[in-house]
């Protein structure tokens, strides 16, 4: 199977994942197979959300618009234009996926597939509704991918490389299990901010989306501010208001209560609005419904601390402040060539 007749398959599976973007699924007859897949895959979405009560309709829509938007002709075109796809190589590669946001492994799947490996996946729990669905569609409209994806709920075997995300302590049992194979190993890492004072309304409302987009659960979603230190929240909690029907969800409503009892137990000084809670912490990593926020004094001292704990940071947020900043709304839409941790996946896979 060639570059282009990939490619051409996972267009059509961008094709697909439209149909389901907006809150009123709409069939779009042009699609390939849909009398095949389109009832089937609405019900797979169902089934996704009663297993997971974070995988509410409204977030998975966001995922699957998400992928629809990146995975046209243009977009792959361009992200794959600077590899060298020539030598060809097949191996089999082990993919061991998170399971905190809808398709969250979707990226390291079709890294896989586009640089001509076999996938052997093993899904979180938390997410094994959907990607076994859509791969059976790929299998459909190209079917030189039936001998090339596999699934597992077994202990992973017969494998060249691995890709394996998980906590900071699976990440060290990965590292020791898989020392053997090429292998790309991510832990933990969290997103921030920072802010000046200076931003208007509307950058601020933006942020919002990347602080409550899939409860603040995706490593792209921001749990830290960095602040001036005469900083007034008045207009940050202005611009997040947008999101207070978030507190109607029984997940995040609960996991909201015990945070505010622990804090006021414990006699913590924090800020709150009834829907989140802005304490003062010097971790990266903030419990849901709670933003953790540090001031600074001097922009370059703060550059120096982000260089310093890059390897806990996914994203920064900001405007003109460090180079590779992501702007104010965008860290839940990466583009394809936005690699997770920095590492240039594709040519990692092109390598073994």
């Amino acid at each position: 199977m060639q570059l282009q007749e990939r490619i051409n398959a996972f267009v059509k599976l961008g094709d697909f994942l439209r149909q389901y973007s907006n809150e009123v699924v709409s069939k779009n007859n042009n699609v390939e197979y849909n009398d095949v897949f389109f009832e089937g895959f609405k019900h797979q979405l169902k089934l996704a959300e009663e297993h997971n009560g974070w995988f509410t309709q409204e977030n998975i829509r966001f995922a699957l618009k998400s992928w629809s938007d990146a995975l046209t002709e243009t977009n792959l075109s361009k992200w794959l234009s600077k590899y060298n796809f020539s030598q060809r190589n097949p191996k089999q590669v082990a993919i061991i996926m998170a399971g905190n946001i809808p398709l969250v492994g979707f990226h390291d799947f079709l890294s896989v597939l586009i640089s001509g490996h076999k996938v052997l996946v093993k899904q979180s729990s938390n997410d094994k509704h959907i990607l076994p669905y859509l791969s059976k569609y790929l299998e459909y409209v190209e079917p030189e991918f039936e001998n090339t994806i596999s699934f597992t709920e077994k202990r992973i075997e017969n494998f060249d490389s691995v890709i394996a995300t998980g906590s900071n302590n699976t990440a060290r049992y990965f590292e020791y299990y898989f020392k053997g194979k090429p292998s790309i190993i991510r832990n933990n890492r969290n997103s921030v901010a920072i802010l000046t004072g200076d931003e208007t309304h509307e950058e601020l409302e933006a942020l919002s989306e990347d602080i409550f987009r899939y409860y603040g659960l995706g490593c792209r979603s921001v749990s830290k501010l960095f602040v001036p230190r005469d900083y007034n929240f008045d207009a940050f909690f202005k611009a997040i208001y947008k999101w207070h029907p978030i507190i109607e969800k029984a997940k995040y409503a609960n996991n909201y209560d015990y945070n505010k009892a622990v804090y006021l137990m414990s006699e913590f000084d924090m800020l709150e609005n009834g829907f989140l809670m802005i304490k003062e912490d010097k971790s990266y990593a903030s419990p849901i419904a709670t933003v953790f926020y540090e001031h600074y004094d001097n922009s370059n001292q703060l550059k120096e601390k982000l260089s310093i704990d890059k390897e806990q940071i996914q994203c920064i947020v900001s405007k003109g402040f460090v180079k590779n900043e992501v702007v104010f709304g965008a860290t839940q839409k990466p583009q394809l060539w936005d690699y997770a941790d920095s590492v240039d996946s594709v040519e990692f896979l092109l390598s073994i």
